[in-house]
This record gives structure tokens, C-alpha cells and sequence, in this order.
């Protein structure tokens, strides 16, 4: 997570300081979100990514988001009229949905300003979740601690409104990851098993390669077309793949998405994971019975996948 080098307010956070060099931060935050929803928006990439600036005046670009142990996320902090601030962030250890930990350097203009030992530990309320993050600081350049004070809380606030707005489907497949992925990154497969049960897909273009899209048209049980326009960023084969979803050809956009692919005996755990636009767009959704019409196109790509070939 980037912090702001040159805060304008300070986030009450508790801390503990030590010559101003040293300083352990904690931030606490109740999610209204369950806490396995909570855990994807916090390591999710394609999650991460809409959270993470700490304010609108921010962008930040994300070179490299690689999240496992031994993985490693890269990014740049971009406020105009300053120069870049280039955050790496290592993971050391992922215990989902309970913990996890990660190192964190802040450089700009080829100075280490920082280095972090950041530890996330997550609480299961029910429909809802606690987060503490505790981040154990090392200012090298100057006092950092002001900066992820201000940082860390606005970025966190940003997660907490993200989470309430994000559904995660997660099926395990009965499959071979390999196949899993090549029924779903396939431009003919795809349309045959995209969508609950009763509807179809009437595709005009589709390029599921990394700057690709589909445009196409899903066809309810009645007649009713609904127009689709995806989006694919980051693909990483057999692992993930990053998308956003429009209302129509080049329509307003309703959703920041995400596909994983994790292999479970011999099987796959796929997690379909979208970042609604707004609030009030994810209780819609949730609203209509968006959640078991997704299983529902998720059960039609296990189907699928079992009636193909299996390698040897």
C-alpha cells in the first residue's frame, strides 16, 4: 500500500515511536463485508487496484501484482507536479482468511525513503469482519510515520468501502487447471457456458488475449437481450486474469473483475470476484439474485468441462 509522503491530515491510528526513525502503527477497521469477501478485496489484484489510491488527487499504476508467497507487487504513486513514488511490496505469508504479511519499500527518485514489516490479521463476525493492520516502520530518508498514518487510514477506509461492494463466487471444478482455463480463455468455448441456466450468448467480436475484449449480447429465457462489453486487462496463463465489465459497447462501466485459478486435488478452485461501481449497484445485484445466478454459470462451466477429454 503507498503512503503519502506529505500528508494533510492524520487518520487517528494508534502508534508507538521511538526516536522518530522507528514507529509501530496499528489501524483497525470493522468491515461491513464477510470476512472471505474482506480477503480477496485485500489481496486480489484486480481489487487492490481500485482501493488503493488514497485520494482522488492519486493515481497509482501498478507494474507488477504477483500475490502468493515469494510473489512481489510493484507500483507508482502519482500525484501531479511531484515525483513518483515507487512502492514494493513482498508477500512473506498468506494464511487465508486469517493473516497475512508482507514487507513494503518507499523509494522516489532512486532513494529508499522506507521499509515496513506489514501484518494483516483478519476476524470472521459473521456477515461482517474485523481488520487490524499493523505496520512496523523503519524512516530512512526522513519521518515517515505521518505519511502512512495519512496513507495507510485513507487507504484502508478506501478497502472497507470496497469490500461492502464486492461478490465473490468461488466453485471447485472438476477438473485439471489446464483444462479449466482453456474452456474459459477459449473465444469458442466461452459463449457456450457464460450465463446462468436458460440463457445464451450471441457474440459480435471476442479477443480473450490481454488488451482484448468481448463484445456480445446474453439472451434470457424470454427473449430478453442483455448487451455485455468485457474488457481484459492483466492475463497471467492458468492463474488469473483481470477484466471490467460496461453496460453495452462502450457503455458506463459496472464492475471491476477478477478470475483465479488455484489447483485443489487434482481439481480447481475457481474465484470469480467483481467490484460492483457503486453500492448501490452491488444491492441491486445481490437484490435480483445475482449470487446463485452466478453459481448457476459456474455449475454450466463444470458441465462442461466434464464432458471434454481429459489429458492422460
Amino acid at each position: 500500500m503507498t503512503s503519502n509522503p506529505k500528508p494533510i491530515s492524520a487518520p487517528a491510528a494508534a502508534s508507538h515511536e521511538t526516536g522518530g526513525r522507528f514507529a509501530t502503527l496499528t489501524f483497525e477497521r470493522n468491515v461491513a463485508a464477510p470476512v472471505s469477501t474482506l480477503w480477496q478485496a485485500w489481496t486480489a489484484p484486480a481489487a487492490r487496484a481500485v482501493w488503493a489510491p488514497p485520494s482522488p488527487s492519486v493515481t497509482v499504476a501498478f507494474l507488477e501484482a504477483y500475490t502468493r508467497v515469494g510473489g512481489r507487487e510493484v507500483s507508482l504513486c502519482k500525484v501531479e507536479g511531484e515525483p513518483d513514488i515507487r512502492c514494493e511490496c513482498g508477500w512473506l505469508e498468506l494464511r487465508p482468511p486469517l493473516r497475512s504479511v508482507n514487507y513494503e519499500v518507499i523509494s522516489s527518485e532512486g532513494a529508499t525513503l522506507s521499509a515496513a514489516l506489514v501484518t494483516a490479521d483478519f476476524a470472521h463476525l459473521g456477515e461482517t469482519s474485523r481488520l487490524v493492520v499493523t505496520v512496523q516502520l523503519s524512516s530512512l530518508a526522513e519521518d515517515m510515520a505521518a505519511g502512512y498514518r495519512q496513507g495507510f487510514g485513507a487507504g484502508l477506509d478506501n478497502l472497507a468501502g470496497v469490500a461492502e461492494r464486492t461478490m465473490v463466487l468461488q466453485r471447485v471444478i472438476r477438473a485439471p487447471r489446464a483444462v479449466v482455463w482453456n474452456a474459459w480463455m477459449n473465444n469458442e468455448t466461452l459463449p457456450l457456458w457464460w450465463g446462468p441456466d436458460g440463457f445464451s450468448c450471441r457474440t459480435k467480436r471476442i479477443d480473450l488475449r490481454q488488451g482484448g475484449e468481448w463484445v456480445f449480447d446474453m439472451i434470457g429465457p424470454d427473449g430478453t437481450v442483455y448487451p455485455n462489453h468485457h474488457l481484459y486487462g492483466e492475463v497471467r496463463t492458468q492463474e488469473r486474469f483481470g477484466y471490467t465489465l460496461l453496460w453495452g459497447e462502450n457503455g458506463p462501466k459496472h464492475a471491476d473483475a477478477w478470475a483465479s485459478f488455484e489447483e485443489e486435488d487434482g481439481f480447481t478452485r475457481v474465484t470469480l470476484g467483481m467490484v460492483m461501481n457503486t453500492a448501490a449497484e452491488f444491492q441491486a445485484a445481490k437484490g435480483f439474485g445475482a449470487i446463485e445466478l452466478g453459481q448457476q454459470t459456474l455449475g454450466k462451466l463444470d458441465r462442461l468441462v466434464a464432458s471434454l477429454p481429459q489429458p492422460a
